[in-house]
């Protein structure tokens, strides 16, 4: 026997309509909405509700997603700079730009904190021993000038 959909697309279980609640049925789009809504900062209990589920029901079936909860934000970013650049590809000039002004965007962030990690605040004790470690070529610019 085939088994029967909702008007969503999603199967209905086969004790539907009898006692007690059905048993959840986790399909590929519910998956997909978990990690897009993890990508955007979503606690358990909000997806849960989004998903018309508890939460001990949102963790026994969505583990794996769960799991990777900091990846997610990568790898929705990832998929859409992927279609991006398919669109770009095939002609879409719009796509194009939006996936070099993301591009952009992503490489000057990259930039920024690695110049932060660069320019790291030293205190005074700390800057003298660096300096003392990795004296300058040029002693003249740095030594005071006697008056004649």
């Amino acid at each position: 026997m085939d088994p029967a959909f909702d008007l969503l697309g999603d199967p209905i279980p086969e004790n539907f309509g009898g006692r007690g609640r059905p048993p959840h049925m986790p399909t590929t789009q519910n998956r997909n909405k978990v990690v897009l809504l993890l990508a955007q900062g979503w606690p358990n209990g909000r997806i849960a509700d989004a998903l018309g589920i508890t939460e001990p029901t949102l963790r026994k079936h969505y583990r794996r997603e769960l799991a990777v909860r900091d990846a997610a934000r990568d790898k929705v970013e990832a998929i859409g700079l992927l279609t991006l650049w398919e669109q770009g590809r095939a002609g879409n000039m719009a796509a194009m730009k939006e996936y070099f002004r993301r591009h952009d965007a992503i490489m000057a962030e990259a930039f920024d904190r690695s110049v932060a990690r660069e320019t790291e605040k030293v205190g005074k004790k700390e800057r003298l021993r660096r300096e003392a470690e990795n004296p300058p070529d040029d002693w003249e610019s740095v030594t005071p000038r006697m008056a004649h």
